[in-house]
This record gives structure tokens, C-alpha cells and sequence, in this order.
């Protein structure tokens, strides 16, 4: 079965990369993602900026362009930055916007609602969230009024899932990822945010897994399998995601 990987992340040292919360990432070019994922039948992807990359965009310029149009890029972007230069990111590849709230790298979360909104309606950018769901009830009424929004990593907690839940009733998607960086039963949050929204939940290698307890293997891979109907799966693997992405 084919997949769209929603998240995983290129780190090229011939672009700026920096310490971020005492941590240095691995170098992970293009080439050992293509490598590393040649069995896996992945068929488009999205590239997503890392904290250690703030708001650098030419890494992921030249990323793309190496991946290819099957691939779309994910950003990080102050407010300040211009109508001109956001035309130009989306036309280049790049198809939403990143608010890094639990590692930083990424403009304030109070900037959310305004940012989101504007790159929404100039270029049909959808934002997505790295954040403990347990936080979401602070911030669930911007949440539920913008047009489009995802959390990354199933949310992360246990004690957010109740509040993630509520979110993906309303509309909000959900990154099947990470599995080795939750704190929660994965299996558990799959199928109860599926029974929800069958169209929330986007597959995503997370590759290089940067600063999580266990890495990817395909054994997460196969979990969704064993969890879901041939049908479900596709939805997972697939094409929830490439609907997501290329709106």
C-alpha cells in the first residue's frame, strides 16, 4: 500500500541549523530519507521545519526541489513576513505553517489566530500545532475558529486525548506520528480518533525522530494495519493526507 508521509523532517548542514533546548540534530539529508524509506512505498510526502531551524527557508527550498512535486513542504514563519514572500514559499511547494509551541523555533502562539487566518485566505495554507493536548482547552476557542488546523503526534498525552478528541469532532486532523515520543496507548488514540473522524488521521514516519525515546520502524506501520480494515488504512496511509496537502 502506498503512502503519504506527513511528517518527517531533512536536516542539511549546508544550511543554517541551530541548538535548540541544549539539542543538536542529526544530519538527515534527502538522500538518507530516500534511502531509508526505499521499501516503504511512499508515493509524497511533507518536509517539516524543526525548531532547529527556525525560520530558514532556503533548506527547504532545496529539499523539494531534490524530493520532487509529490512533496510539499511545512514552515515556520514570523507574522512580519510579507504577502510576496509567502506567494513565493507556496509557489515553490510550500502548503502550510508550523507552530512549534513545545520546542520553539516557531512565531508566538499568540500570533495564532491572526497568522493563520491570513496565510489561510492568500494561499489556503493550513497550520499545524506541536503541542501537548493537554493545553489545547486554553486555546480551543481560536482552535475551533479557524479554518483549518492539525495537531502533530497524536497529541502527545494521555490526559490531552480527551481534549484532542473534542477538537477532531469540530474539524481538526490529527499526525499519526511519533509513536516513540507519545505518552499514551497509541493503538488506544488511533482507533478512538478515527471512530470520530475517519478523515482526521494523517501517517507520518516522523523520520529522523529527532529527540524521541524510540525511533521509527516499520512496526508502526504495520500497528495500523492490525488496527484497521484495508480501507481504513488507505485512508490513514493516504489519502487523508494527500487531501490535507494538496486542497
Amino acid at each position: 500500500m502506498r503512502i503519504f508521509d506527513a511528517h518527517f523532517h531533512i536536516i542539511d548542514y549546508n544550511f543554517p541549523v541551530t541548538v535548540n533546548q541544549e539539542y543538536v540534530p542529526p544530519d538527515y539529508k534527502v538522500e538518507d530519507y530516500q534511502h531509508e524509506t526505499a521499501d516503504l512505498h511512499v508515493a509524497g510526502g511533507a518536509i517539516v521545519s524543526g525548531s532547529f531551524q527556525g525560520f530558514d527557508q532556503e533548506y527547504l527550498l532545496h529539499a523539494l526541489q531534490q524530493m520532487g512535486p509529490a512533496f510539499c513542504g511545512v514552515t515556520q514563519l514570523p507574522f512580519t513576513a510579507t504577502d510576496e514572500e509567502i506567494l513565493h514559499l507556496n509557489k515553490n511547494g510550500i502548503k502550510a505553517l508550523r507552530f512549534n509551541i513545545i520546542r520553539g523555533g516557531s512565531e508566538d502562539l499568540s500570533k495564532l489566530d491572526y497568522f493563520a487566518k491570513r496565510v489561510y485566505n492568500l494561499v489556503g495554507w493550513h497550520s499545524e500545532l506541536y503541542m501537548d493536548a493537554q493545553d489545547l482547552p486554553e486555546i480551543a476557542p481560536i482552535i475551533k475558529d479557524l479554518p483549518a488546523v492539525s495537531i502533530d503526534h497524536l497529541g502527545l498525552s494521555e490526559t490531552g486525548l480527551p481534549h484532542l478528541l473534542k477538537l477532531v469532532d469540530k474539524g481538526v486532523r490529527v499526525k499519526a506520528t511519533g509513536f516513540g515520543r507519545v505518552q499514551l496507548n497509541v493503538a488506544s488514540a488511533l482507533k478512538s480518533i478515527y471512530d470520530v473522524n475517519p478523515n482526521a488521521l494523517m501517517f507520518g514516519t516522523d523520520l529522523p525522530s529527532t529527540r524521541a525515546r524510540r525511533r521509527f520502524n516499520e512496526e508502526d506501520i504495520h500497528l495500523i494495519y492490525s488496527l484497521f480494515d484495508e480501507q481504513s488504512a488507505e485512508k490513514i496511509m493516504y489519502s487523508n493526507a494527500v487531501n490535507w496537502y494538496r486542497k
